[in-house]
């Protein structure tokens, strides 16, 4: 079996590089989603929703870089143009989000389909020992799944 010059199979690194692009693209895709939604949010909640908009566009910020830097990592590279963007979405793009429910519900399933995404990343790198996605991911879901919980909370939903 041929390897990369990180001890990790050629041929499911690739394969594995593709998948970490499509959630590149996706995590691209939730992040503009969320600054639109903090700079258009209007309401009682504002004040709240404004800070926790940007809290969370800073860590999908952190993420996006993280997710690039390991496709780098394995040998890849990692889509950078909006077509591409685009192309690869399983997120719905929204515009001219001003209500606090529709851009809770918007979150919740942005993050729904990343878990998805996520999911089928960290079974393939399991399945190659591929540790450094292996553990990005973990920490990814824990958050995500948090995430969800709290903002279904804030909806008066159960997960």
């Amino acid at each position: 079996m041929k390897t990369n010059s990180i001890g990790l199979p050629q041929k499911e690194t690739e394969i594995l590089v593709n998948e970490l692009n499509i959630l590149l693209a996706n995590f691209q895709i939730y992040y503009q989603n969320l600054r639109g939604m903090h700079w258009n949010i209007r309401g009682k909640s504002f004040f709240d929703l404004h800070l926790k908009f940007e809290e969370l566009y800073n860590d999908a910020q952190l993420k996006i870089d993280m997710i690039a830097e390991r496709i780098l990592t394995l040998g890849g590279t990692p889509f950078h143009t909006f077509p591409d963007y685009i192309e690869h979405s399983k997120i719905q793009i929204e515009k001219n989000i001003f209500k606090d429910e529709e851009a809770i519900n918007l979150i919740v399933n942005s993050l729904s389909e990343l878990l998805k995404m996520e999911r089928i990343i960290l079974k393939q790198s399991g399945a190659i020992d591929d540790e450094g996605t292996n553990g990005m991911m973990s920490d990814f879901i824990s958050e995500q799944e948090k995430t969800i919980w709290m903002m279904s909370a804030w909806l008066g939903k159960t997960i």
